[in-house]
């Protein structure tokens, strides 16, 4: 069987694709036994644990980033480097159990992959 990255790299809100990704993940992960996420760039913020979405009139989609551990997901990955360039630490609680890694080892497990999908 196919390891699947799925790869967020957009802020959750302003764009859907943070929403859309999640969706297939969900629904996928019935098929698809092999999946990792990978949190770079903006989509660290996809990661952040106390969204205020109803002052833009948005809904908070990024709670059910919890779930995912119901569905037998468990390999979250994180660049260091977003996470700073982005104002936050390895200290932030997040909504996942995200292992933080720098550029290179995060250039390595996604390397390992055999299908990459960018959101």
């Amino acid at each position: 069987m196919k390891k699947i990255a799925f790869v967020f790299s957009h802020s959750p809100h302003g764009t859907t694709f943070g929403k859309e990704g999640l969706d297939l993940i969900l629904g996928t992960s019935a098929i698809l036994k092999k999946m990792s996420l990978f949190f770079i760039g903006d989509g660290v913020l996809q990661l952040f644990k106390s969204y205020k979405s109803e002052k833009i009139l948005t809904r908070d989609y990024t709670s059910l980033f919890s779930l995912l551990s119901l569905y037998k997901i468990q390999d979250f990955y994180c660049c260091k480097l977003s996470l700073l360039q982005n104002g936050l630490n390895v200290n932030t609680k997040f909504i996942l159990p995200v292992n933080i890694l720098n550029s290179y080892f995060l250039r390595a497990k996604l390397d390992n992959h055999d299908a990459i999908i960018n959101f």
